[in-house]
């Protein structure tokens, strides 16, 4: 999942609840979904930076050695201006583009 290029917003916005349970009948359930699908969008986040951050670490200890590095700065700022995982989830949960399934009522 390209997280980058979502058009998610930012910051908070007021959504009508009867939105979120339309897709699944049930708002818990939708709620559900939703947090589940942040966890994993939220790791997936925090693989990539942690890989790319990686390439830039020291193998010295020493603390005088330690300086600024203004591509792992620009790197870090870039994802702390990407909208939260909670938001990209709900913007996705809202366009039908997660899948989900539900195994109680697959089985009736």
């Amino acid at each position: 999942m390209d997280f980058k290029k979502t058009n998610a917003d930012s910051t908070t916005v007021t959504r009508d609840i009867r939105k979120f349970d339309e897709p699944t009948g049930n708002l818990y359930e939708s709620i559900a979904i939703i947090s589940k699908r942040a966890n994993q969008i939220s790791s997936e986040m925090k693989e990539e930076l942690s890989a790319k951050l990686a390439e830039f670490a020291s193998n010295s200890d020493n603390l005088e050695e330690i300086f600024e590095n203004r591509e792992q700065i620009e790197i870090s700022k870039f994802y702390e201006r990407l909208p939260k995982p909670s938001l990209i989830a709900v913007n996705e949960f809202l366009e039908n583009k997660t899948y989900y399934r539900n195994s109680v009522k697959d089985s009736n």
